[in-house]
């Protein structure tokens, strides 16, 4: 079992910037893909970005590359997401994922964490 805990939503102005972190708890963490999923209002799930096992590979949706960098240091058991030019379009509760059988998380995960909201007021 992998526990995942999202920290660092919270309301922010457009153009501000948000980092969220999602530390991992009860496996070898080093041995996942992690991953970032939000789901806004009325909407499905939709997938952010995701980093290999190693930190080695990263995966971006379309609407936040540029934007969002994903990254994760294995000694602290901890993924981030540093948000950047954000938009209310970003706002959204936003999941931590993990995986250890895909390489990168973009579609579904074994593993979620409870979310986090981020509001981006106009």
């Amino acid at each position: 079992q992998v526990q995942l805990v999202e920290s660092g939503g919270g309301l922010v102005q457009a153009g501000g910037s948000l980092r969220l972190s999602c530390e991992a708890s009860g496996r070898t963490f080093s041995g996942y893909a992690m991953g970032w999923f939000r789901q806004a209002p009325g909407k499905e799930r939709e997938f952010v970005a995701s980093i290999a096992w190693s930190g080695g590979s990263t995966s971006y949706a379309d609407s936040v590359k540029g934007r969002f960098a994903i990254s994760r240091d294995n000694a602290k058991n901890t993924v981030y997401l540093q948000m950047n030019s954000l938009k209310p379009e970003d706002t959204a509760v936003y999941y931590c994922a993990a995986d250890s059988t895909v390489r990168l998380v973009t579609r579904t995960a074994g593993y979620w964490g409870q979310g986090t909201q981020v509001t981006v007021s106009s």
